[in-house]
């Protein structure tokens, strides 16, 4: 059976541009937005929008018109197809600020080859920024047009690593994961840049990434985007992490090996 060629880069920008109409509008306008909670095991309030709602369905109806044959899976509509080919859809990662009116959530758009992360994109349309993976290499498009090859930070020392994490929320809730040696072997913890801090990784602001709980349409468009620009993306197992669960990633493959051993309490993995 002949493989199936993969998807202009140019397709992923048209998507991003129709979610944007539906997502930009909504943003720190409360009259256009509607708030509703979805039940997510281990939170009290997990938010939903319109926002989240329509532009999935816009996103989706440009595949199904484009790319009948191929499978998708979203957050907002589960899954729907079959094939070697999957798109994993994030219409708003990071609903949390998107509703503190904070800019530092994003339309994630993946694609997976036989279950393989191969090209992604994250999309920020109210600073005007994307960040992409064509297939082999990773991109970035700023607000005045401007293009240029992402490439992860190289030989990094542990002690001078930033780490970054969503919230500190769910640390009490793994210990198993010991993020507080991590912590005090870096250079510097933040926390709160969401989906964000993951692009300023492939673009070598940030050098380790850790997020507790991801579901596939949370990190299966980051995977490429990261690993293309020289990075490496795995659970805290060492395996592939295109399901989701507790994922690591570094821009520095060698740096990766050191924090996984960190984490997992000085035992090797893989």
């Amino acid at each position: 059976m002949m493989r199936q060629p993969l998807p202009e880069i140019a397709f992923f920008h048209e998507l991003a541009d129709a979610a944007s109409r539906e997502t930009l509008p909504r943003f720190r306008s409360r009259q256009n937005l509607h708030i509703g909670s979805k039940p997510k095991e281990g939170f009290r309030f997990d938010p939903v929008t319109d926002a989240d709602r329509e532009a999935e369905r816009v996103i989706r109806a440009l595949i199904a018109a484009r790319y009948p044959e191929h499978a998708m899976l979203g957050e907002e509509f589960g899954a729907t197809g079959s094939g070697d080919l999957q798109w994993i859809l994030d219409p708003v990662d990071g609903t949390r600020p998107f509703l503190c009116g904070l800019p530092v959530w994003g339309t994630l758009i993946g694609l997976l080859d036989s279950g393989r992360a191969v090209m992604g994109m994250m999309s920020q349309p109210f600073t005007g920024e994307r960040f992409w993976a064509d297939g082999e290499k990773a991109w970035y498009g700023g607000p005045q047009g401007e293009i240029r090859q992402l490439e992860t930070r190289q030989h990094v020392s542990l002690d001078q690593a930033i780490v970054h994490t969503t919230s500190p929320e769910p640390i009490s809730r793994y210990p198993h994961v010991h993020f507080h040696e991590l912590t005090e072997r870096t250079l510097m913890t933040r926390y709160g840049g969401e989906c964000y801090a993951m692009a300023m990784l492939a673009a070598g602001q940030i050098d380790i990434c850790l997020e507790y709980a991801l579901q596939p349409y949370d990190i299966a468009a980051f995977i490429p985007i990261v690993e293309q620009a020289g990075g490496r993306v795995t659970t805290l197992a060492g395996a592939p992490a295109e399901a989701g669960g507790t994922v690591l990633a570094c821009g520095c493959p060698p740096l990766h090996d050191e924090v996984l051993r960190v984490l997992n309490g000085g035992y090797a993995v893989g």
